[in-house]
């Protein structure tokens, strides 16, 4: 099911076990939140996340009498997909008692997803909820209620200004309005300029990521040029970020496998060192040559060109691109 279907059923109540999957963070959180709000579980919650994970440990938990009177909630996060006869065990054991709840967020794709979703059945005593990631209005409208909660007063256009500068990520305007809220006077525009950091660094990096992969480009260029970036800057990092891509091509021709800190002079995150190795083996050399001489050519062209005309050069190159790729 979707957003408002669950959020209709948790009106008629909490169900027994829950997945939730997709691209929405910010409400995967909340309604673990409500949940532990709501069966008054946040210090006695079970929470398995990650490589916390342990089959053992939540069944035991599961299937244990509360000494007290209270609710036994185990909470699992994580980005590899459970094992379905687990995940049977589990859902069994939280319909077995009425102080039982199982909730799992699944931190992978759709469509690993979905193979999980028949262990979550209305006959099995469970649901299942997919969550997209909110468009500016849906954004604005949760925010608005995360405002009026804390006190904050912030108006429409003040809050689509915060989330246009983090990129739509509501989660991490949610922590920006808790900060915004100490200094407790009407926050404008002016004082989002002034107080939060923009994501335009990673916006840039995503955008870069989508043209190797061969994605739509187009919008995230309007979204970064709103959010002041120029075309030069953007021109720099597709070059930065090509090198990075030839350093990656080379060393594993060379060497066979990936090693992000023999590439650069420092270890990144495990999840990004794939990312750029897989991109790295997708493109050919004689490709990241013309890519090359394209982004110089590019560089030269938008130095002699007239202001006016540098933003429609910056399109075309980058589309350009993708088509070497």
């Amino acid at each position: 099911m979707y957003q408002r279907e669950f959020d209709q059923r948790l009106n008629q109540g909490l169900p027994k076990a829950v997945l939730i999957f997709g691209e929405n963070e910010y409400m995967m959180d909340h309604y673990v939140e409500l949940y532990r709000t709501k069966l008054d579980a946040k210090e006695s919650a079970l929470n398995l996340y990650y490589d916390e994970w342990n089959f053992d440990q939540a069944k035991n938990f599961l299937s244990q009498t509360s000494l007290f009177g209270g609710t036994n909630l185990v909470v699992v996060k994580h980005d590899k997909k459970i094992p379905k006869k687990e995940l049977d065990t589990l859902v069994a054991l939280a319909n077995r008692n009425s102080d039982n709840y199982f909730l799992y967020l699944y931190d992978g794709t759709a469509k690993d997803a979905k193979s999980m979703q028949s262990a979550f059945t209305d006959k099995k005593g469970g649901v299942w909820v997919r969550l997209f990631e909110a468009n500016i209005r849906e954004g604005v409208a949760i925010l608005q209620q995360k405002a009026q909660r804390i006190g904050l007063d912030i108006d429409h256009y003040a809050l689509q200004h915060l989330m246009l500068l983090l990129n739509n990520n509501i989660a991490l305007c949610s922590n920006e309005l808790d900060k915004l809220a100490i200094i407790r006077t009407p926050v404008t525009s002016k004082d989002i300029d002034r107080l939060v950091y923009s994501t335009a660094p990673l916006a840039t990096e995503q955008l870069l990521i989508n043209l190797f992969n061969k994605k739509p480009i187009t919008a995230t260029i309007t979204k970064l040029l709103d959010l002041g970036e120029d075309e030069a800057s953007l021109l720099r990092s597709a070059q930065f970020f090509v090198n990075q891509i030839f350093l990656f091509h080379a060393y594993i021709k060379l060497h066979g496998h990936v090693d992000s800190a023999a590439i650069l002079g420092y270890k990144l995150p495990k999840q990004i060192e794939e990312q750029k190795a897989q991109l790295a083996l997708r493109v050919k050399s004689a490709s990241l040559l013309k890519i090359f001489e394209h982004l110089l050519e590019s560089e030269i062209e938008m130095k002699k060109a007239p202001a006016t005309q540098r933003e429609v050069l910056l399109y075309s190159m980058l589309i350009k691109i993708q088509g070497y790729l």
